[in-house]
């Protein structure tokens, strides 16, 4: 009975505590000299479901790697084209395309050189054309292609084939870890919502920081309550699964009380809007305005938007989302500035696959492969390590059963792998270009692991 009464007791409480996951090994390594290198930090923005691209960044007049106009895109998708009118036109060079028109605050960002498109991103394991796809004999895919599960894992991992026991992100905390982050109170990586493989590393594990900050069992903020939990937690009765897990808890404690009193002095002023993206967000930012206090050199968020799997009446349910991340992005910019880490935080959406750029009959889409997604931090131009106000990668052609479509629907093959589009922010992040192929495996596939959108 005690087992089983201390292992409920357990579940209930690390549930409860909320910050603080599975933290394995963090705050086991023997702490290493500091760097003195400037904080930096990377923020995903995971769109889970599988977000639509074809109606977020649209071509207008292109001729750079694809000459078309804004009719191959309205011709494809006559039931769910957005009136040419109506668009956030932005520039690329000589080409102009549009955003969707409830994303006036990524346009804004982008025309001042705050942030960039990274056209047609998907997984891959080498690279791969339509002609590739259609022949049994040449291809190489990622596994189970079209499954929102296989494919978020995939996306997460940075592996399009076989079982990953980690993420990218966690490997990518796990390399730096001895020279950025040995001596944190913290740990490096953390989530607001649930986070799958990709918070996932060897060394390094995410804390799961609810909206509004970490908590503790509910009243143990007193300290007679949470002294009775530790004295529990320090029993020893020999058996080693409920001694890891004591010992888990209390470093999960441990973590917790360190947010919770730096939290304290944590000021961020920036309105935020009250969605759910967006006050994840404002967590992220003020954890941010605490940097120095944890003693993180190289942070980590992972931030979740869901309801993208459209499969009907997608119009009204897109417009709505792609209007919360913008103007959650917008308000994050801006506190970033405020907390000063706009220069050395870059913010990046990523989503298990794009979707069919031919409507279904339900005036929705259905699962497909390549997609568009957003990289904002500050510009080149401004100070920063953005290259934006340009749209990187090629834009496919989006004409149906043309060139870049694996079928006949706008199923866009990917002509820049996952791979090459994380390994580019994890070099940015301090990752050496030597490390490279250790955490992302297939990326040697590639003519290039950096493409090039941050200096």
């Amino acid at each position: 009975m005690l087992i089983q009464s201390r292992r409920s007791f357990i579940r209930a409480a690390v549930t409860s505590v909320g910050a603080l996951g599975a933290l394995g090994k963090f705050g086991e390594m023997n702490a290493l000299a500091s760097n003195n290198a400037p904080y930096q930090a990377l923020v995903c923005i995971f769109l889970a479901g599988g977000n639509d691209s074809h109606n977020m960044v649209i071509p207008v007049a292109t001729s750079k790697t694809v000459k078309q106009d804004y009719s191959v895109y309205q011709q494809a998708r006559p039931t769910l084209a957005i009136p040419s009118g109506n668009l956030q036109i932005i520039p690329d060079g000589g080409d102009t395309y549009g955003l969707h028109p409830l994303m006036p605050e990524i346009a804004n960002l982008y025309k001042a050189g705050n942030a960039a498109v990274i056209a047609n991103v998907g997984m891959l394991v080498q690279p791969t054309t339509r002609q590739i796809f259609q022949s049994q004999n040449l291809a190489k895919l990622p596994a189970q292609l079209f499954s929102h599960s296989d494919q978020t894992n995939q996306w997460q991992a940075a592996i399009p084939n076989g079982n990953a026991t980690t993420g990218w992100g966690g490997r990518v905390e796990d390399n730096l870890l001895p020279t950025y982050n040995a001596g944190a109170n913290f740990t490096p990586m953390t989530a607001t919502s649930g986070c799958g493989l990709f918070c996932s590393g060897a060394q390094t594990f995410a804390a799961t920081v609810p909206v509004g900050g970490a908590s503790l069992l509910q009243g143990a903020t007193n300290s007679s309550r949470l002294n009775a939990v530790q004295q529990l937690m320090q029993f020893d009765n020999g058996l080693k699964l409920v001694t890891a897990a004591n010992a888990t808890f209390q470093r999960g404690v441990g973590f917790s009380t360190a947010l919770s009193n730096a939290l304290k002095s944590a000021v961020v002023n920036t309105p935020f809007p009250s969605t759910l993206i967006g006050q994840q967000l404002h967590t992220v930012a003020q954890i941010m305005s605490i940097r120095s206090v944890l003693g993180i050199g190289r942070q980590v968020f992972f931030c979740q938007l869901g309801g993208f799997d459209t499969h009907s009446a997608q119009a009204g349910a897109q417009d709505s989302l792609l209007q919360q991340l913008s103007q959650a992005v917008g308000a994050f910019y801006t506190a970033t500035q405020e907390v000063g880490t706009d220069t050395n935080t870059v913010t990046f959406t990523a989503s298990e696959f794009g979707r069919t750029l031919q409507p279904n009959g339900n005036a929705g889409t259905d699962h497909a492969w390549g997609s568009h997604h957003f990289v904002i931090g500050t510009g080149a131009v401004n100070g920063g390590s953005l290259q934006g106000g340009r749209i990187w990668g090629q834009f496919p052609s989006l004409a149906l059963g043309g060139a870049d479509d694996a079928n006949s629907r706008g199923t866009l093959v990917p002509t820049t792998s996952v791979d090459q589009y994380a390994a580019t922010m994890a070099q940015w992040f301090g990752v050496s270009p030597t490390d490279i192929g250790s955490i992302f495996p297939y990326v040697g596939n590639f003519p290039t692991s950096n493409i090039g959108f941050l200096g």
